[in-house]
């Protein structure tokens, strides 16, 4: 179902953003448009921005009328899927830097919003939404930020994509970083998943497999798929194009320091802070890079 709709809404919106980039700047009245690359890398970010808080928006309005949280997280991950398969519609299609650009998004985004449906769907509820889905205007500001959030994120993607270049060795570098954080990102979450659903598996901290290394794996391999992102794009940038390392920083800080680890550090501390085994844990596991136990 969700990916039904994401592929309406990629159509849609490729279709809505290419009449609007003609009329930009083919059919100009009374005003001159250059065809220059600052004008198309601006085109090209007011159009994702447009369909991310689209996209947003009509998430909002389901999950809003019905006050569930079911499509909060699969939404998430369609965003990046379609504003990828947009920028690579609107692109000369047949050059092999934009096919594989646009696939590490739209792997990455297709895996994360798969499992976290698939997770949801059995948790039957996100308890971080709890006293937020029943009240408008604070879910509202969730749907906005998400929105902002992925456009931010997706940064570095949209703007290479208005300035495309030839292949060079850094996306090599970067297809390596970001396939290790897509696999460790990837068996992190099954691994969790895995041993929440054993009978009481909830009731302790995760202290096996890639978990007995770092605090939080996952986290760690996300960050390697968006700064593997950015390496692979950044040997094209040049002048105002470098504003796309906005996007890995802003991954980097929303997760280090937002919604990320402190949210489920606090939950845990709530549940186990006052384990001595689990501030044993605490103290001799890596926060977030995988590292031998101290």
């Amino acid at each position: 179902m969700g990916v039904v709709l994401g592929m309406v809404i990629a159509w849609l919106t490729f279709h809505i953003s290419h009449r609007y980039r003609a009329y930009i700047f083919d059919n100009a009245c009374l005003c001159y448009c250059p065809k220059d690359n600052a004008s198309l890398m601006l085109n090209d970010l007011l159009i994702t921005l447009g369909i991310s808080l689209l996209i947003q928006a009509m998430f909002f309005a389901f999950a809003s009328t019905l006050k569930t949280d079911k499509v909060t997280d699969l939404s998430y991950g369609l965003t990046f899927v379609i504003i990828a398969a947009v920028l690579l519609l609107q692109a000369d299609t047949g050059r092999l830097p934009q096919l594989v650009l646009s696939g590490m998004v739209i792997a990455w985004g297709v895996r994360l919003a798969g499992y976290l449906l698939f997770r949801i769907i059995h948790m039957g509820r996100d308890v971080r939404f709890d006293g937020i889905r029943e009240r408008f205007w604070p879910f509202f500001k969730f749907w906005l930020g998400q929105g902002i959030a992925v456009w931010v994120i997706m940064l570095p993607v949209t703007i290479w994509f208005s300035e495309p270049g030839p292949w060079t060795p850094w996306m090599s570098i970067g297809g390596a970083v970001w396939a290790a954080g897509l696999v460790i990102e990837t068996i992190a979450d099954a691994q969790k998943f895995a041993a929440k659903r054993q009978p009481g598996g909830g009731s302790h901290w995760m202290d096996t497999g890639l978990w007995k290394y770092s605090r939080h794996p996952n986290y760690f391999g996300e960050l390697l798929c968006w700064w593997g992102v950015f390496v692979f794009v950044a040997g094209n940038y040049t002048g105002a194009a470098w504003a796309g390392i906005l996007g890995p920083v802003a991954i980097t800080y929303i997760i280090l320091f937002v919604t990320g680890i402190p949210t489920l550090e606090a939950s845990a501390n709530r549940k186990w802070g006052a384990n001595p085994e689990y501030q044993a844990h605490v103290t001799r596991t890596s926060r977030l890079i995988p590292w031998p136990r101290s």
